[in-house]
């Protein structure tokens, strides 16, 4: 196992988060070695001047939180993100064309994306609390067929984060193949992210990483 800190992507992707507030985060991904910040992709250029001499990468959301934009509008963000200094990239699936059955624009939405990042990581996020199990698992077959590296729980705007049932079924999906799990939204606190990486996920995404990785314990964020 990797040190609890290097799975952490530290985040802060409310509406009203200001330039202070991601510096803050910054700040904050440097002083506990967090493996990245996760931000919205106009604050992408400001994260990485601030993390210029550090090992921390950058990570942007793309289609975010909705996943229903245009598959043009998604591409042109990430573009946009990778130029302003993006590491990586956490796109949201579209949850409508799924739920229509329409597998193969879902596919091709996600493949677009990956087009023009192949040399950057993407996960893409399913947005577990939507889907039943029948549809957790073919959006995780398809974001794994569209070439994603890691298929992730959860925006932390839906009505419910990560669970484990969830993080069993994804993995179930993958079916040793080398697609990686990111879980995210309501993890808290250093026991719920050990219960998580000892399912065999390999990064969290949570607004609460300080308290992960100090045993304490956050109840003020979703994320």
């Amino acid at each position: 196992m990797n040190p609890l800190n290097k799975y952490i992507d530290h985040t802060l992707l409310k509406a009203s988060a200001t330039k202070s507030d991601i510096i803050k985060l910054c700040n904050e991904a440097i002083s506990h070695n967090f493996f990245s910040v996760c931000v919205n992709s106009c604050y992408v250029s400001l994260a990485k001047a601030e993390l210029k001499n550090s090992d921390v990468k950058v990570c942007s959301v793309i289609g975010f939180p909705l996943g229903a934009m245009s598959t043009t509008a998604k591409v042109e963000e990430t573009k946009q993100a990778l130029k302003d200094g993006a590491d990586e990239i956490d796109m949201v699936l579209n949850l409508g064309f799924l739920k229509s059955l329409d597998f193969e624009t879902v596919l091709k939405d996600i493949q677009a994306v990956k087009y023009v990042m192949p040399n950057h990581v993407l996960k893409v996020i399913l947005e577990t609390c939507y889907l039943n199990d029948e549809e957790l698992t073919k959006a995780s077959q398809l974001a794994i067929k569209a070439g994603a590296d890691f298929i992730k729980t959860s925006t932390g705007f839906g009505t419910v984060g990560a669970t484990v049932e969830a993080v069993k079924l994804m993995k179930n999906a993958i079916n040793n193949g080398t697609t990686k799990i990111k879980a995210s939204g309501g993890i808290r606190d250093t026991k719920t992210a050990l219960q998580y990486i000892n399912l065999g996920v390999e990064r969290i995404g949570t607004s609460n990483g300080i308290a992960i990785v100090t045993g304490q314990s956050s109840t003020k964020n979703n994320y």
